[in-house]
């Protein structure tokens, strides 16, 4: 079955909106790990919006399944990486005026960056994944540069209103996942899926894990956290 990694960061949204000590996502992690979640994902961003160093130091130490660190490719983060050891480093893109993560890396425009980073993190034993849009030439380049995995950006797919546009764009991940599973890659996706779309991408059997975030912390404002994660968990099965 798909594996849920669910992604706490706007626990600590909300949190830093007040700058106080709650919620914490910490004990968000907790609370989604016995419900079922597969893996905790947080995004340690450049200008600290949400996820602190802290909760990072905090979290390597209580997260039970599988921590996954989204992060941006800089010398800064690699060498955050290296102290913390999660189990998986997903490279992203950051711009630092963005809301969201916007799109995938650019990759093959910048094959060895991406090379000196990926052999980097995988000497000290540590699983590379790699964010990229569902586009051919990116997966191969993830390949070029050594990557372990990709987690393909679903973005463009959970936006998209009209069925020509999306049945567009489940193609191209398609098409993604079966360059990269006859590549060798390990294949997760996320992006804004929620508890409305993501049955299609879960039926896809090559996507291991699916990494979700804002749909379910929005949902356990009104169910809790617990409720929250075993619907999507409900729903990815």
């Amino acid at each position: 079955m798909t594996r849920l990694g669910v992604n706490v960061d706007h626990v600590a949204t909300v949190r830093e909106a007040r700058r106080t000590k709650y919620p914490d996502p910490v004990t968000a992690a907790t609370i989604a790990e016995l419900a079922g979640a597969d893996g905790i994902i947080v995004h340690l961003r450049e200008d600290r919006r949400h996820i602190q160093d802290r909760d990072l130091e905090i979290l390597r130490k209580t997260v039970e399944t599988k921590l996954n660190l989204e992060m941006a490719a800089t010398q800064e983060m690699i060498k955050t990486a290296l102290d913390i050891k999660p189990d998986m480093v997903t490279l992203v893109p950051e711009r630092r005026e963005e809301l969201t993560t916007e799109g995938g890396l650019e990759v093959s425009l910048n094959l060895e960056a991406f090379k000196k980073y990926v052999h980097l993190l995988q000497e000290a034993e540590l699983m590379v994944s790699l964010f990229i849009d569902p586009d051919l030439d990116q997966v191969k380049a993830a390949h070029r540069v050594g990557a372990d995995y990709i987690e393909i950006h679903t973005g463009r797919y959970s936006e998209v209103r009209s069925r020509t546009q999306m049945e567009e764009e489940f193609t191209k991940i398609i098409n993604a996942v079966k360059m990269a599973e006859k590549l060798g890659l390990g294949i997760n996706a996320g992006h804004g899926l929620n508890y409305q779309n993501v049955g299609r991408i879960a039926s896809i059997k090559e996507i291991e894990e699916l990494n979700i975030g804002q749909s379910i912390i929005a949902r356990a404002v009104l169910v809790g956290l617990e409720q929250a994660v075993r619907e999507m968990k409900e729903l990815i099965k």
